[in-house]
């Protein structure tokens, strides 16, 4: 856990113009199919669509949808709690600000806006991601506030 918390501490402290946010990937060519497969993964988001979603996850994944939340473990679940969430939703949208790679380690910084029948909300995240054979096995969202 020390690891994680040093290297969220590391993309909180990287300038918007440093040559980690300017490479926009991992230092390998198996860190940089990882960036992509979460860059893809976030894009997807907008389509709403939770079965598009819910292909990214491996199927023992584990989500936490903040640092305090209970996990939501096996992919069938995730799938429940995405088709709730996004029915609730008429538009998604992941802005990222910054992503790289250690490994198969994935850290994103985002803007998360999500609009319904009560407005907009937006939230400062900072996500991370492990990677297995090319599918997410574990996500944690880590909320910035302000």
């Amino acid at each position: 856990m020390l690891g994680i918390g040093a290297a969220l501490g590391a993309l909180a402290g990287l300038p918007a113009g440093s040559a980690a946010a300017a490479t926009d990937a991992g230092e390998t060519q198996a860190g940089r199919d990882n960036v992509r497969i979460v860059k893809d993964f976030c894009a997807a988001w907008s389509t709403r669509d939770p079965a598009k979603v819910a292909d990214f996850f491996a199927d023992d994944a584990v989500y936490r949808v903040t640092e305090t939340a209970k996990p939501t473990v096996g992919l069938a679940a995730i799938k429940q709690l995405l088709q709730r969430f996004l029915q609730r939703t008429q538009q998604v949208h992941f802005d990222v600000q910054r992503v790289f790679s250690i490994g198969p380690i994935v850290l994103t910084e985002r803007h998360d806006h999500f609009r319904g029948p009560q407005g907009e909300q937006v939230y400062h995240v900072a996500g991370v991601f492990f990677v297995r054979n090319g599918k997410i096995a574990e996500w944690t969202d880590y909320i910035i506030r302000p």
